[in-house]
This record gives structure tokens, C-alpha cells and sequence, in this order.
């Protein structure tokens, strides 16, 4: 069998528009597959440079199989469950930004580049003041990113129209004002001139984006069922799940001239990403982070089977669409069509995502994601909501375990241990806490501060509210008490 390459897929040649920090699944299958659709549609013609911009790992089989590689996209379409395979052709190059140097510098030096996308991980968009002007290349990515534009400048002579987009894909806040911010630090702290920065402001857009796709990645475990289907050897696809979106902030106008809505693709241009995001993480995140440690206690292990169990499925329509829903500020027909959706995305018969991988440092992740809305909805209704409470007490009996064991607290589901993953100051405390007296343990526990931003005892009838359910679940157990709420 063949290895995929250029002469099977006929790749067209195109001028490079866009280079790539990171050459990982999500990228391939989110932002290239876009791409490649937007070429296919005549909305954009460029190709993409992929830059591995760490030591670690290699391009080998990149360049094996000419950058060409297989999107796998598995979930429900229109009702039905669907397997829709792309074969991306619109990479042109990969590169190693630390062996080939100045192969990966000579990319700058492109006319026809216009935009840099990014995906360095959480942890990639931070400012590095040990990074020199004179390494080859600086160690962080906002170090890269800054003596690539330099070189850009040098090599335009300042030209404004040779300016580059930033589209950074990492999740964190505001993740385009920050690199921003990276970059002006480093071009102060390098001493670079007045003009490459007056160049950076003015030429230069940084956008900030929200992406959303589940992204599985390489199907190692059905590799040769994979190849046998597709009629090619791929070491390099990628699967995922059908939905996606993209909204894409930005001062300047940058959607005539990367026109992927044109194309039909889900991708979203405004002056405020905000709404969007605090939409995703408060009815998609926050109804994983509020349902999941109830529905495994009931005896789930995937986030499918929760779905299909009737009583846990009730709690988190309810949590959605009664209790996070009227906290939100976008339309709320919009608001219910995502929230569809997400039930959607929870059900892909394709998917075994599982409850104890959501669990993980989940005092942290209800923080963010459902105490807003649980205080939204306080502000608003004068009440508690009783799902989101719930849920304060689904967590705490999770939490529930005498035993540190390898950096996990060791929990019991019916004679079953299971491991709880998160921080150790979490961990301790429930460790020594959780045998107390229910009021007790729950006024502590809403009581840390360094775990909510605040005392959460002072939200009006908080602590009985959840000392109830929480006592409800030890005495009846986690269905029965689930079941008198929904």
C-alpha cells in the first residue's frame, strides 16, 4: 500500500500566505482543514508553512508524505452519524525552526506571507527575559515571533503593506492581546528600534480568537483499518469531531481578504470575542464540569452514557437550558441553538470521552466555569439555582477520600477506587476534611477562598442548600438525590 504524497492528491501550488507555529492534530484539523476548503472554494488561495517551533519530535514522516494528510471528521450530521474524510493538500512545507534556521528565517522574507497562526499551548504565549536577540533562534515563541517581524521589516525596509496577522489559536484569555504584549516587551528589552515598533503597531494586527472543536487526533489504535478504508498508508491524519467554529477579534477588518465565512466555513468576525467565549465555557464547559462527577457516581464512565441515562441527561438540559441560559447576554435563540449543538457534540457515538479525564482539577474548573452563572443567577432571580447548587455537593462527594496515592486522592464509587487529580492543596483539604459533620465540612469548603475568589458561605442560603443535597447523597445516594432535584 502507498504512502499518501502530491502525485496521488495532484496538489496545486499556491503562493505562501500563511506560516504556522506548531504542526499538531488541532491545528491540522482545524484551522489547515479550513483552509483548504476556502482554497477549494476560490476564497483564498495560499498555502500554509508548518513551523515546529520546539526540539522535540520530528518532521520526518511530514515530509514522507509531502505534507499531504487526511482529516477524519466522526459525529452526528443532520441526525445522522457520519465519517467525512478530507484529504488536506494545502500544506506546503514543513519546517524546523531550531535545525534549519535559516530556512525557517528565510520565510519571513515572503511577499505574499499575510498571516501567522499559533498554537504553542497554554503555556507557549509568555514573556522570557533570558531570551537574547543574538540566539538562533530565542527560546519562547513571542521571542521567535519577534526577530521573525524584525527580519520581515529589515527585509521590506518598513514597508507597511508587508504587515502581518496574527491568529493565535492557544487557549488562554485575550490570547492576541497578550502575545502583543510579549512581543513589545521583548522588542524593549532587545532595544529594537522606534521604527520596527511604530511597525509592529501600525502594519501588524493581532487578533484574539475562541476556538472550539474536539479534536481526537491519530487513530492509533484502528491504524490499519483506517488504511484499509482510505486505500493509503496515512501516519500523519488526524479525526475529529464535524463541529467547529472560530470566532476571530480584530481593530481592522481583516474578513475580505481571509474569507472562510465565504466558503461556508463557521467562522465569526467581531470587535468583541467575549460573548462568545464566555458562552462556550459557561453552556459547554460548565455543563461538563457540573454534570460529570454526578453522572459518575451513578455509575457512568463516558460522557455518552450520560446521555443516554435519562436522569443524568434531565439534570444537565435543566442546568442549561433553566439556570446557565438567562445569565448569558447573547440572543437567547443563539444561546439555545449552541446549547443544542453542545447536546449534540455530548452524544457523538464516535467519542468515549471519559468522565474521570473531565474530572481533572475540577475545584479549579468550577471556579471559572459555573460560579458565574450560579452567581448570575442569584443576581437576577433573587434565588438559588437548584442544579448549579447541586452540583457544589456532586463535587464534594466525589472529592471524598482518606488516602493520597501518588500525587491522587483515592476515591470509593461502590467498592470501586477511583484516583481524583488536582492540585495538592485540594487535595489535602478534602483529605482531612471530608469525615467531618456535613455543615462542617461544607462551610469549610465553601469557606476557601483561595479556591472560589470568595467566601461562599455569605451567598445567601448556600451552605443549607448544599449541607442538604450533600446529605441527601450519602444517605441515598447520588441517583435517588439527583432524581429529587431533576
Amino acid at each position: 500500500m502507498d504512502v499518501l504524497n502530491k502525485s496521488m492528491t495532484g496538489k496545486k501550488e499556491r503562493p505562501v500566505k500563511v506560516v504556522q507555529f506548531g504542526e499538531g492534530n488541532f491545528l491540522r484539523a482545524f484551522v489547515d482543514y479550513m483552509i483548504d476548503i476556502a482554497n477549494e472554494q476560490g476564497k483564498f488561495d495560499g498555502d500554509i508553512v508548518l513551523i515546529k517551533p520546539i526540539d522535540f519530535g520530528n518532521l520526518d514522516m511530514f515530509h514522507k508524505q509531502d505534507c499531504q494528510y487526511t482529516v477524519s471528521l466522526r459525529g452526528n450530521v443532520d441526525g445522522e452519524a457520519k465519517i467525512i474524510n478530507r484529504v488536506v493538500t494545502s500544506v506546503a512545507d514543513a519546517v524546523d525552526a531550531i535545525h534549519e534556521y535559516e530556512k525557517y528565517m528565510g520565510l519571513a522574507e515572503i511577499d505574499t506571507l499575510r498571516f501567522v497562526v499559533s498554537n504553542t499551548t497554554e503555556a507557549g504565549i509568555v514573556y522570557d527575559a533570558d531570551d537574547k536577540f543574538e540566539m538562533n533562534p530565542p527560546r519562547s515563541f513571542p521571542g521567535k515571533l519577534t526577530k521573525f517581524l524584525y527580519h520581515r521589516f529589515e527585509t521590506f525596509q518598513g514597508d507597511k503593506s508587508k504587515g502581518l496577522v496574527m491568529l493565535p489559536v492557544e487557549l488562554i484569555d485575550d490570547n492576541g492581546i497578550m502575545l502583543k504584549k510579549c512581543v513589545m516587551q521583548q522588542i524593549a528589552n532587545w532595544g529594537l528600534s522606534d521604527a520596527f515598533k511604530t511597525w509592529v503597531e501600525e502594519a501588524c494586527i493581532f487578533t484574539a480568537t475562541l476556538v472550539d472543536r474536539i479534536v481526537t487526533g491519530y487513530p492509533r489504535a484502528t491504524e490499519q483499518e483506517e488504511w484499509d478504508k482510505l486505500g493509503y498508508e496515512d501516519h500523519i491524519m488526524v479525526t475529529g469531531e464535524p463541529f467547529a467554529l472560530w470566532v476571530i477579534e480584530s481593530d481592522k477588518d481583516i474578513s475580505k481578504e481571509f474569507d472562510l465565512p465565504g466558503a461556508g466555513l463557521p467562522v465569526v468576525f467581531t470587535d468583541d470575542h467575549h460573548p462568545y467565549k464566555q458562552r462556550k465555557v459557561r453552556i459547554l464547559n460548565g455543563a461538563h464540569t457540573s454534570f460529570v462527577l454526578a453522572s459518575w457516581l451513578c455509575g457512568n464512565n463516558i460522557v455518552r452514557e450520560s446521555m443516554e441515562d435519562g436522569d443524568v441527561c434531565d439534570f444537565m438540559n435543566k442546568t442549561i437550558f433553566d439556570e446557565v441560559i438567562p445569565t448569558l447576554t447573547l440572543p437567547e435563540e443563539e444561546l439555545k441553538a449552541f446549547a443544542g449543538e453542545v447536546v449534540n457534540r455530548f452524544n457523538n457515538p464516535y467519542v468515549d470521552h471519559a468522565l474521570l479525564a473531565i474530572s481533572l482539577n475540577s475545584v479549579s474548573k468550577w471556579r471559572a466555569r459555573c460560579l458565574p452563572s450560579l452567581l448570575g443567577y442569584v443576581d437576577k432571580f433573587g434565588k438559588l439555582p437548584a442544579h448549579m447548587t447541586f452540583s457544589i455537593a456532586a463535587l464534594m462527594a466525589f472529592y471524598c477520600g482518606d488516602e493520597i496515592k501518588d500525587g491522587a486522592l483515592v476515591g470509593n464509587r461502590n467498592g470501586e477506587a477511583y484516583l481524583i487529580k488536582d492540585d495538592m492543596p485540594v487535595l489535602e483539604f478534602f483529605r482531612d476534611n471530608c469525615r467531618k459533620d456535613t455543615r462542617s465540612f461544607v462551610t469549610a469548603y465553601l469557606g476557601r477562598e483561595d479556591f472560589h475568589g470568595q467566601d461562599l458561605n455569605q451567598v445567601p442560603g448556600l451552605t443549607d442548600a448544599v449541607a442538604a443535597y450533600l446529605d441527601d447523597i450519602k444517605e441515598n445516594g447520588m441517583r435517588a438525590a439527583l432524581c429529587r432535584i431533576s
